[in-house]
């Protein structure tokens, strides 16, 4: 589990609260890469060069920058190449009960369950998003009481059903987190153990008695991706791990996780992370060697 690296933050939620909202001007991040119980959005403005991890996942940052993240999904933020001095981050952690399967199964909260499904790999929102959302967060941590209890549930839900949201980590929950879908837990695992074979549509389709088109549309109803897009993320999440855990070349990693070239292999993980397989490497050695994991 990557989380045994990393610093298990305590929040200063009480059982008492729905959430909590932190409001500040900060000159820098100094947290180490850590994980907690709850969710979190977070709001960034001015932080343009600061770098972002959340998973398997790392880049720069822009002048705007809204992420919800899932329960215990490692994440940090540091200075990195920002220079600004006055950067105002807005942090809000709240409960993972705090709306419990009773309600989100109300059709009215289906986006919302959605998102906070989507949300265990990270979830960015666009930068037209971010702005029309920023006064409402604002005012958000300047009230209390039911109503802005009911303005951050409006947020949430005006969020869940923002256009252009992008998925950070590639990582992909456990079989067990998949809502009772045998097919789906199926899928999961046959990927699981053959992801360094090649893998057509027609062999997955087969195995869960379905023709390709209908399995197509299934997965990406069920998970948001295309076939082939859910098997390169299971094989580049499983890449970005043995260039962290291993000593192994990035040939050899290609060829561990399943692809037929190295080329293919680059270009895929450039596509995926924004990076080249060589970058991310070094990037998160740099990471390791400038934090102190508690």
């Amino acid at each position: 589990m990557m989380q045994n690296k990393y610093h298990r933050e305590i929040t200063q939620l009480t059982p008492e609260d729905c959430f909590i909202i932190f409001d500040r001007v900060k000159d820098k991040f100094d947290f180490p890469i850590h994980f907690h119980p709850d969710y979190e959005l977070n709001f960034i403005h001015n932080g343009k060069g600061v770098r972002r991890i959340v998973g398997d996942h790392i880049s720069e940052i822009d002048d705007f920058e809204l992420v919800f993240l899932g329960k215990n999904l490692v994440h940090c933020w540091e200075i990195h190449n920002c220079k600004n001095t006055e950067i105002r981050e807005i942090c809000i952690h709240l409960q993972s009960n705090l709306l419990d399967d009773n309600l989100l199964n109300r059709e009215v909260f289906k986006p919302i369950k959605d998102m906070f499904n989507r949300s265990k790999n990270g979830i960015l929102f666009s930068k037209e998003t971010t702005k029309a959302i920023m006064p409402r967060l604002i005012n958000l941590s300047k009230s209390s009481g039911i109503d802005n209890f009911l303005n951050f549930i409006s947020i949430l839900y005006d969020l869940a059903v923002s256009r252009e949201q992008r998925i950070l980590s590639t990582s992909l929950p456990e079989k067990d987190d998949y809502e009772n879908s045998s097919r789906i837990k199926i899928v999961h695992d046959y990927i699981q153990n053959h992801y360094d074979k090649k893998i057509s549509l027609d062999e997955i389709s087969n195995l869960v008695n379905m023709t390709p088109v209908s399995f197509n549309r299934f997965i990406k109803k069920r998970t948001g991706r295309t076939f082939i897009t859910y098997v390169n993320d299971i094989r580049i999440s499983m890449a970005a791990r043995l260039l962290l855990e291993s000593e192994f070349t990035i040939g050899e990693i290609s060829y561990k996780c399943g692809f037929n070239n190295i080329a293919n292999f680059n270009r895929i993980f450039k596509q995926t992370k924004k990076i080249t397989p060589s970058e991310y490497r070094n990037e998160f050695n740099k990471v390791h060697q400038g934090k102190k994991i508690l």
